[in-house]
């Protein structure tokens, strides 16, 4: 299965000498990904850190991997040396740092990592302006309609199977168990991959000793998703200090397990300023159907922002709507720290929009405003050329995000 990712790295490397860091959760495909993007050119070498091989040479310092890539023959295209897993290696900044210092411009170099590549800042200088990082996502109902990542922002509407949109709800969008589409592989699949994020990369990457009580506390937040999230009563369930709720809660979002998405406070009178909302990457662990389809539009709206913003269309974030009233919105797209899109999640169609949408939007008159609805049909219309807030369908208006 081709990802859009293949065509973002492709236009990176026309435009940009700077390296390109790819970062994104287990098994969401970035391995796969470089091998199929490695295979368009002619000259290229892949180091794998848990590879005891691969980490010898690295170890044995820049030369070694530099002379796999034979320089010194004459070539059309820059060779492509890519690391993978790398930020597992105390001195990997300064190891890249002198690397790319060395050798920028005549090579492109990739570095992957099931870890945020910025959070690991062991052991040395800053490789601040020698690299773009992207973040990579799983799929989602506009990845599964287009593979190229274009230089327009908002996509034309397309139509999604009935099946593919449900399956995809089902599944998840990691690739393997939406490709499998059995339930009894994805429950294996899924035991499998909890087992090594906790008892492999958090142990070993975040140092956390705790593991069985991290675990309560990742099933927690699953139960959880898109409800107000409180470190004091999470604290109190398992039995240990806030701060500590605190720190594991930044490990689990590290590595891909969970997202925060917090209030909206500018222009908001009595506005909620303090507890987030949690969501999880792989919203098929979500267990209640109206918390999952929550989940499934939050992690569709926050791989849209994270492109916008990784492919430099400005500063994007995802907030929620909440006052002190209990007003609420599920969520808001802020453009370069101004409303821009307002999104209320609805599982069916109530022919009326939201006392909490109209609310909200007299306050932030934010350009688009839509309250999506799982149970209507597909409509072929572009929701961003609505003028009024408007009931829209979720596959709609999904189809036309990243």
């Amino acid at each position: 299965m081709k990802r859009l990712y293949q065509s973002i790295i492709e236009d990176h490397f026309e435009q940009c000498n700077q390296m390109l860091f790819l970062c994104g959760p287990r098994q969401v495909g970035k391995t796969t990904l470089i091998k199929a993007y490695q295979k368009e050119i002619a000259v290229h070498k892949y180091f794998n850190w848990d590879n005891v091989d691969h980490r010898d040479i690295i170890l044995s310092g820049v030369e070694p991997v530099i002379q796999t890539l034979k320089l010194d023959v004459p070539k059309v295209e820059k060779p492509l040396l890519v690391f993978d897993e790398i930020h597992k290696y105390k001195q990997w900044k300064n190891y890249i740092k002198g690397l790319y210092d060395e050798y920028k411009g005549r090579i492109n170099i990739i570095v992957t990592g099931s870890a945020k590549l910025n959070v690991f800042r062991k052991g040395g200088d800053s490789l601040m302006g020698r690299y773009f990082l992207y973040r990579m996502h799983p799929l989602t109902v506009g990845e599964l309609l287009r593979q190229n990542f274009s230089n327009e922002m908002i996509a034309k509407p397309k139509k999604i199977t009935n099946t593919e949109f449900k399956r995809l709800i089902e599944f998840g969008g990691y690739p393997e168990p939406f490709i499998k589409k059995n339930l009894r592989f994805y429950q294996r699949w899924q035991n499998l991959r909890r087992e090594q994020l906790i008892h492999e990369d958090i142990r070993n990457l975040a140092q956390v000793q705790e593991l069985a009580q991290l675990e309560v506390l990742a099933r927690l937040l699953a139960n959880q998703t898109g409800q107000l999230v409180n470190n004091a009563n999470l604290a109190k369930k398992i039995r240990v200090s806030e701060k500590t709720i605190s720190r594991w809660f930044n490990v689990l979002e590290d590595f891909y397990y969970c997202f925060r998405v917090r209030p909206w406070s500018k222009n908001v009178s009595r506005s909620l300023i303090k507890e987030p909302k949690v969501y999880c990457w792989d919203w098929a662990l979500v267990n209640n159907d109206g918390a999952r389809i929550e989940n499934f539009v939050a992690s569709h709206l926050l791989k849209t922002v994270h492109l916008w913003t990784d492919a430099g269309f400005g500063e994007f974030e995802l907030y929620f709507l909440r006052d002190k009233d209990q007003k609420e919105v599920d969520f808001l797209i802020a453009k370069d720290g101004a409303p821009w899109i307002i999104i209320e999640v609805k599982k069916s169609d109530s022919g009326r929009l939201s006392k909490c949408v109209q609310h909200f939007q007299k306050q932030l008159k934010a350009p688009h405003v839509f309250q999506v609805a799982f149970d209507l049909p597909y409509l072929d219309i572009d929701c961003f050329k609505l003028k009024e807030p408007k009931i829209v369908p979720a596959s709609t208006l999904l189809s036309q995000l990243f």
